[in-house]
């Protein structure tokens, strides 16, 4: 076997490809549609060529060349890791039809018809419409167009990928694949998990599977080129001994047809191609083990319909159409037979995005009632290729011992790394061995340190509660002390209005200007409406007469004012309300304007966030507790809403050590001595 840092020699070289295309003028960001099919096209030869070897090594070089040719090529047609008529029958390979350069067009045509029909239809081979997958046919037209199709192909001819195995390719189509990432302006949001995460993913799981003779199935619902499933797969083989079988689905064309070619050459493992949360190809399947890096930040406005009509009871609510998610989430956690694992990336929105009784708390708030969630664990920033920002690994568990019943442990592995001598992309930072092992210990363990802390689910919860509050005047009085009991408001008869600029009389009107308005409906909506709607008694000197007194409010002392025969009086704090309307004519009255006021309690909603308790009378007893110790104002409490927010910040928040005061002191003293020196100097 070759090591990986032998393999990883190629990624230099296999880049390298890219330096024609530079040459003949196509953009960088078009570089991985171009290298995606010949990278494809060596791997494809280099596993034929190793499947044959390990067939001759099986039955023996002699045994093979006396078969018939018939039951030859029906052997390795029933291995369905692919065929190809010049590989196994004409015995040449993509190099040989290389140094040919006059019949090189027509060779490589018929090389690439020579393969089975699969992998025709996942190279792109014949496309024309519909799904093209890696569409090398479009890819050998823009080259021919460039005059460069015989030097490109010459190029990967020369990568030799035979001497590496299954795991060895997967590393090295991981390193390729984060550079296309960088690139290419079609993988918005599409995170490529690094080896390192990955690694740390397959500890995590590893640590909590037993050997069995039992298949273990692994299941990744966004597994783009398959780097990550395909590699949790080969190290969970090498720390455990258990039979392993992956399945994956993907939407992207090219990354799907990646991970199918891929798939082939492993034992059992079923890829298939289309929008996961929307057209399900496992359907009935449940899975040991689920993990997935879902792309973030992404709208899934473009299927808006079919989420909002899925039939299958995956997604108990539904969450902002910016960010897909927890969607994804939800998918997982349904996939997940009755004792299954797993661990999902995501950025932080899935922690605290959302208010209470929004989707996005819903989904928490169902996540930990159900008690799915085992730990998060957040990851240093700098950790992925094209993001910077923390990002978190949930490790969901439906099959938690008794002492993690209804607990979730919370791991700040924000300084558990190692710096990259070189940066790739964003990443600067790699959760290196020593500290990958440290995490998972502390997972196992399950008891606080200095980096990790376990709560009772319910810590993460808090109360939302609606009040209605009255509003009060300087001395402490409501205007609703003024109303009867039953009363809303105390409804006035006007005989004026004025604001200061403007005197209202009319209070039932039925005339109008006719040089200024064509009808009464346009003197109420573009005079008398606006007029109303723009008055403020806060912000204006707006004072109601009525026959016997007048009405106004005080700024001051936040209070309404009634003068009555030269007395005035404090009514306490209310709302002056004036309201419009256009009444259509009856048989009694004509058409007219109605302008009323009244006189209303101050009233306003507001929300409080109180700590929650499990327990449904502790939890109404602190919620009491609560308005007592800080609502001054009189009143009612409306409905209560129970939101779920994960916050790392408050968790592990540690306040910067403050200097001595003597210090700092000192430092202005010295800063003062050294003004007034410059001054002196300036003087000079």
């Amino acid at each position: 076997m070759a090591d990986n840092q032998n393999i990883l020699q190629y990624e230099s070289k296999i880049w390298a490809t890219a330096d024609l295309l530079r040459g003949c003028g196509i953009k960088e960001s078009e570089w991985p549609s171009f290298m995606m099919p010949f990278f494809a096209l060596v791997m494809i030869e280099s596993r034929l060529f190793r499947m044959l070897d390990d067939m001759k090594a099986e039955y023996g070089a002699d045994t093979l060349a006396g078969m018939d040719q018939d039951d030859f090529i029906g052997m390795i047609r029933d291995k369905g890791q692919g065929y190809n008529v010049y590989i196994f029958e004409r015995h040449k390979t993509l190099k040989d039809i290389c140094a040919n350069d006059k019949s090189f067009d027509i060779d490589f045509d018929a090389y690439l018809h020579g393969f089975d029909g699969e992998t025709k239809d996942l190279l792109g081979v014949d496309a024309t419409e519909g799904e093209k997958f890696l569409d090398i046919k479009g890819v050998i037209t823009k080259l021919k167009a460039k005059k460069v199709l015989l030097g490109y192909t010459k190029e990967w001819s020369e990568i030799d990928l035979k001497p590496f195995n299954n795991s060895e390719i997967t590393t090295l189509e991981e390193h390729i694949k984060r550079k296309w990432a960088d690139i290419s302006a079609e993988t918005a949001g599409e995170q490529y998990t690094p080896d390192d995460v990955i690694a740390l993913i397959a500890e995590i799981i590893a640590s909590k599977i037993q050997p069995s003779e039992k298949l273990l199935k692994l299941y990744d619902c966004s597994c783009g080129g398959g780097n990550m499933l395909f590699g949790l797969e080969d190290r969970i083989s090498e720390k455990v001994q258990r039979l392993t079988q992956t399945f994956g689905q993907d939407w992207n064309d090219a990354l799907y047809a990646l991970a199918k070619i891929e798939s082939r050459f492993r034992i059992d493992s079923k890829i298939e191609h289309g929008n996961t949360l929307t057209d399900d190809k496992f359907y009935n399947e449940e899975f040991d083990v689920v993990v997935a890096n879902p792309p973030y930040g992404v709208s899934w406005k473009g299927y808006q319909k079919d989420i909002l009509n899925d039939k299958t009871d995956r997604f108990k609510f539904i969450p902002s159409i910016s960010d897909g998610q927890l969607l994804f989430m939800q998918h997982l956690i349904a996939k997940l037979d009755a004792t299954g694992m797993g661990v999902v990336v995501h950025n932080g929105s899935t922690l605290f995005s959302g208010d209470a009784g929004s989707a996005e708390s819903n989904i928490r708030k169902w996540m930990l009632d159900t008690d799915v969630v085992e730990a998060i664990i957040q990851l240093p920033t700098d950790e992925f290729f094209n993001t910077g920002i923390y990002t978190y690994l949930w490790v969901l568990n439906k099959n938690k011992d008794a002492a993690r019943k209804d607990k979730v442990m919370l791991i700040n592995a924000s300084e558990k790394f190692k710096p990259l001598k070189k940066s790739k992309g964003s990443k600067r930072k790699e959760v290196d061995e020593q500290s990958r092992l440290e995490i998972v210990e502390t997972l196992a363990a399950f008891v606080d340190n200095d980096y990790a802390r376990v709560f009772d689910k319910e810590y993460f919860y808090f109360n939302k509660q609606a009040i209605l509050l009255t509003n009060i005047d300087s001395n402490g009085k409501s205007f609703e002390a003024q109303l009867a009991d039953g009363k809303k408001s105390l409804k006035l008869k006007p005989i004026k209005l004025d604001n200061g600029e403007r005197t209202l009389t009319d209070f039932d009107i039925t005339s109008f200007d006719a040089g200024q308005f064509v009808s009464l409906a346009d003197y109420f909506e573009n005079d008398i409406k606006p007029f109303v709607a723009g008055l403020d008694y806060k912000e204006e000197p707006v004072v109601v007469t009525t026959a016997k007194a007048q009405y106004r409010f005080d700024n001051d002392k936040e209070t309404l004012l009634k003068t009555e025969n030269g007395q005035m009086e404090e009514l306490g704090c209310g709302k002056i309300v004036v309201k419009a309307s256009l009444k259509n004519a009856s048989r009694s009255q004509p058409e007219r304007i109605e302008i009323t006021v009244e006189l209303t309690p101050d009233t306003q909603k507001d929300y409080e966030i109180i700590p929650f308790h499990k327990h449904e009378a502790e939890n109404q007893q602190a919620i009491a507790a609560f308005m007592a110790k800080y609502i001054s104002k009189p009143f009612e409490t409306l409905e209560n809403v129970v939101g779920v927010e994960i916050n790392f910040n408050k968790v592990f928040y540690k306040p910067e050590k403050l200097r001595p005061v003597g210090d700092i002191l000192a430092d202005i003293a010295k800063l003062d001595e050294q003004i007034k020196a410059l001054e002196e100097g300036l003087v000079l």
